[in-house]
């Protein structure tokens, strides 16, 4: 490249904003999409890929949303921040599930967990602040901070730790510029799930130094065997002050595209939140509240009855990954995700290929057993793979043995 080339383009050459040009587009829907348009064209593709539940939305939350259509009152614009019904719905539901006891004006409702871990890290930090991000980590996370003007600065985890962060290293990445940790418990990518001694001595170490805290619960629900679930600002009730916790009803409900979530936090943070939505969204489309009022005032049978699905995958994936020689994968103990370490088949020859990464070990994968996985650049650690087993039990069953006819091959 010559210099001239090299050189920055002026505004008027820009075509994109450098801000948002950087972004990289979501690895997880991309694959989600490319597995998705290969069943399209008649190819048997069995897809990991989509964190998304394989059950339906309960029916009672759809007939609350079919009620919702007929209301003239759900016709018009409603408040920015969220229907105040659900906002003292979603108040109540926290106590419940979690013990932390929050006002309605706390609560922010957003169009979906993106858009309210988007909108918290904008409220949150100026230019150059920067932000603890254990890792792995959800894709969405580090562009959030990116755009909101923050630095993610990665602390990474493996399989030997459980891919569990410690205080130790948070410390060491700790500068007089970090503003904010990131927590995230049940883990996405990993399914790590930290026990209460953990989350204690994490907070604590926030606390004693005065860090904001973004804690996603998107999965509080979906722990297994002898994991528990700790809500951080209940455990270290000293961050409340700035504490910002997220959730939604995707997960639990399998209402992923309901696109209902919320922000709960500090009334101040929460306020600076809802004016930023007032003027990027206005309100939540009514009939997703609607419908996201009932689940969140309703039981919690039917993610009982997903727990239950998922637990037994989980078990059968993590099984059927170990088998396969050069893949070491611990055993999740939340969320629907198993994250294998592949780092014993990379260079080896799989049908006349040498995989160098785990970028083209998942397009082996794919391309010669017809099986769509992430692979672990996504989520900031080259040499592992995620699959997701929010999938039919056969369909698990048929793509992981897939994979070990492949990966058997690999010399």
């Amino acid at each position: 490249m010559t210099a001239a080339n090299s050189a920055p383009q002026s505004p008027t050459e820009r075509r994109v904003s450098a801000r948002v040009g950087a972004i990289s587009e979501s690895a997880t829907l991309a694959v989600d999409a490319k597995a998705k348009a290969l069943k399209a064209a008649g190819r048997p593709v069995i897809g990991f890929g989509a964190g998304e539940p394989d059950f339906q939305t309960p029916d009672y939350v759809v007939e609350a949303a079919i009620a919702a259509c007929t209301n003239p009152t759900y016709h018009r614009y409603t408040p920015a921040g969220g229907l105040p019904e659900l906002k003292a719905a979603i108040a109540a539901k926290t106590a419940r599930d979690s013990g932390y006891e929050v006002e309605p004006a706390q609560v922010l409702v957003t169009n979906g967990g993106k858009q309210a871990i988007y909108e918290s890290f904008a409220a949150l930090l100026d230019p150059g602040d920067e932000v603890i991000v254990p890792t792995p980590y959800w894709t969405t996370y580090p562009e959030s901070i990116r755009l909101a003007g923050g630095v993610p600065v990665d602390v990474v985890a493996d399989e030997t730790t459980g891919y569990r962060v410690s205080v130790e290293q948070l410390e060491a990445a700790r500068t007089p510029r970090t503003k904010v940790l990131l927590f995230v418990s049940p883990s996405n990518p990993t399914g790590a799930v930290y026990p209460r001694e953990q989350v204690e001595a994490i907070g604590r170490w926030a606390a004693e130094h005065g860090l904001w805290v973004l804690t996603d619960e998107i999965y509080e629900h979906l722990v297994y065997g002898t994991a528990e679930f700790h809500s951080l600002p209940v455990v270290v009730p000293e961050l409340r002050d700035k504490c910002v916790v997220v959730n939604g009803v995707a997960k639990t409900y399998a209402m992923t595209g309901w696109r209902v979530g919320w922000v709960v936090g500090p009334k101040d943070l929460v306020k600076a939140a809802t004016n930023l939505q007032s003027h990027a969204t206005s309100n939540v489309s009514n009939v997703a509240q609607a419908a996201a009022l009932a689940a969140v005032s309703g039981d919690l049978d039917a993610v009982a009855k997903m727990r239950e699905a998922f637990d037994r995958r989980r078990r059968t994936i993590v099984r059927m990954l170990n088998e396969i020689d050069g893949v070491e994968c611990p055993e999740p103990e939340g969320a629907f995700y198993a994250y294998p370490s592949v780092k014993g088949l990379l260079g080896k020859e799989i049908r006349g290929r040498r995989p160098a990464d785990s970028v083209a070990l998942a397009e082996v994968i794919l391309e010669e057993a017809e099986v769509a996985v992430v692979p672990g650049e996504a989520f900031g650690t080259p040499g592992y793979l995620r699959l997701s087993y929010a999938l039919g039990d056969e369909d698990l069953v048929e793509g992981v043995s897939r994979m070990q006819k492949l990966l058997a091959e690999a010399r």
